[in-house]
């Protein structure tokens, strides 16, 4: 794999809303948000998908709720993903 996009410990932020695509256990609809646009989080490791080694996958953990913990590491593609803070116009 070439060298990753992001690094462990790069600050990131939901290009789009992350949704559910079946894979996150515990959540009880299977499109539902896990972050939405804008959300902050950081990157706990990297690699590829097993079937693609082209394809990067990032695992982030999202900011939840208003103390701003940490919630459980999300598989993301490279695109989902932004270092550009959104600003509201």
């Amino acid at each position: 794999m070439a060298s990753a996009q992001y690094d462990i410990g790069d600050l990131v932020f939901a290009a789009e809303d992350i949704r559910n695509d079946g894979g996150m256990p515990g959540m009880a609809e299977a499109e539902g948000l896990i972050a939405p646009a804008g959300a902050r989080g950081v990157v706990v490791h990297y690699g590829h998908a097993e079937l693609d080694p082209a394809q990067e996958i990032y695992l982030v953990r999202f900011e939840s709720g208003p103390d701003g913990l940490l919630g459980d590491p999300v598989g993301c593609l490279p695109e989902e993903l932004t270092q550009t803070v959104a600003v509201d116009a």
